[in-house]
C-alpha cells in the first residue's frame, strides 16, 4: 500500500510559513474508545466517475464544499507526470475543471476547500521538499511549522481548512513520525495536537464548528481514527476492520474515510452521529472498481475520493451523492 511513504503524496488518503507568533499545544479534557451504540446504514448512493482529461489515468477528488466544487488533482509524482492540483465546477464537464498550483512549485495536490472557497493543500519543489499552503481570498501563503526538521526533502502538508480560516495538517519528523497541528492562516499561529497514545497523528479534517478529525498509530502500528470535540477525543474504529483513517467532516460530524478488512482490501466509510446516542456506519464501495477511499463530505453528505481500477492500473475519481 502506498500510505507507507512519505514521497510526494496525499499522506492520509494513500495510506505532511514562518511561525507569527507562539506555538502551544491543544490540551484534551478527556480519552476515550466510541462507546455509543452502533449500527450499520444503507443509504444508497448514485456513482460518477469523474476524471481530468489532462491525466485520466490517475485522478484523486479529496474535498467538496456545500456549493458543489470539488478539489481534487491529476498525476502520479513523477517528473513527466507531476501532481497538478484543480478545482472542477457544477456541472462538471472537462471545460469545468480549472487549474489551481501554488505559484512556482513542481507539484501541488489540493486537499480540501471551505464554502468561500478557498483551499489549502501542500505543494513541492525541484527537492521534492513539501510545505503547505492556504489560498484564502485568492491570495496563496505557504506554511511549515516551525518544529520540522531541518533535512532534505522535509514534509508539511495541509489536510483541512473551515470557513474561519484555520487549517489542520501534519509535518514529518526525523523519525518518519507524523505530529499533527492545526494553523490559523490570518495569524500564522500553529498548535499542536496530541492524542494519546499515538507516536505517529495525522490531522485530516476540521468543521465550521471546529470539530478536528484524523488519525493515529501506536507504538505496534494500530491505527486509529480520532475526533477531537469541544476539547474532548474520541477514537474509532470500523466494525471488524482492521484499522480506520478519518479523512473528513463535515459539520454535523459526519466523519468519512477508509479502513481496512481482515483480508487487506480498502474501502471507504461514512460514520454519522459519531457521539451517538446511536452511531451509523456505512461502508462506500464504487461499482466500477476496487480499493475505494472516500476523501471529502459536504453538508448535504455529497461524497467524494477516488477507486482504484480491478487491474491497479489506474486511479479514478468518484462522487457519491445520496
Amino acid at each position: 500500500m502506498k500510505h507507507q511513504s512519505h514521497r510526494i503524496r496525499r499522506s492520509a488518503a494513500a495510506l505532511a510559513v514562518t511561525l507569527a507568533g507562539g506555538a502551544g499545544a491543544l490540551g484534551l479534557a478527556s480519552t476515550a474508545a466510541a462507546h455509543a451504540a452502533t449500527t450499520t446504514s444503507a443509504t444508497t448512493y448514485t456513482f460518477t466517475t469523474l476524471d481530468n482529461q489532462a491525466d485520466p489515468a490517475s485522478n484523486e477528488l479529496l474535498g467538496i464544499n456545500s456549493h458543489n466544487v470539488i478539489a481534487g488533482y491529476f498525476g502520479i509524482g513523477s517528473s513527466m507526470r507531476p501532481f497538478r492540483g484543480y478545482l472542477l465546477d457544477p456541472p462538471y464537464g472537462q471545460a469545468n475543471y480549472v487549474n489551481e498550483n501554488f505559484p512556482g512549485s513542481a507539484q501541488t495536490q489540493i486537499t480540501a476547500i471551505n464554502n468561500r472557497g478557498d483551499t489549502v493543500g501542500f505543494w513541492a519543489d525541484a527537492t521534492h521538499t513539501q510545505r503547505g499552503f492556504a489560498d484564502w481570498n485568492g491570495m496563496f501563503k505557504s506554511f511549515t511549522d516551525p518544529h520540522t526538521p531541518h533535512m532534505a526533502i522535509s514534509t508539511n502538508q495541509l489536510l483541512g481548512i473551515n470557513n474561519q480560516g484555520v487549517a489542520v495538517g501534519f509535518y514529518v519528523d526525523a523519525a518518519n513520525n507524523s505530529h499533527a497541528y492545526k494553523v490559523n492562516q490570518a495569524t500564522g499561529v500553529f498548535t499542536a495536537i496530541k492524542i494519546p497514545g499515538a507516536v505517529s497523528t495525522e490531522a485530516t479534517g476540521i468543521n465550521n464548528l471546529g470539530d478536528i478529525v484524523g488519525f493515529g498509530i501506536d507504538a505496534v502500528g494500530n491505527t486509529t481514527s480520532w475526533l477531537l470535540h469541544g476539547g474532548h477525543l474520541t477514537t474509532y474504529q470500523f466494525p471488524n476492520g482492521r484499522y480506520t483513517v478519518a479523512l473528513g467532516v463535515n459539520d454535523h460530524d459526519e466523519i468519512v474515510g477508509f479502513y481496512s478488512d481482515e483480508r487487506s482490501g480498502i474501502h471507504g466509510f461514512t460514520l454519522k452521529a459519531p457521539l451517538g446516542p446511536v452511531s451509523h456506519w456505512q461502508s462506500i464501495d464504487d461499482p466500477n472498481g476496487v480499493n475505494t477511499t472516500v476523501n471529502g463530505v459536504n453538508n448535504v453528505g455529497d461524497l467524494v475520493g477516488y477507486y482504484m481500477s480491478n487491474d491497479l492500473a489506474t486511479t479514478s475519481g468518484i462522487l457519491a451523492q445520496p
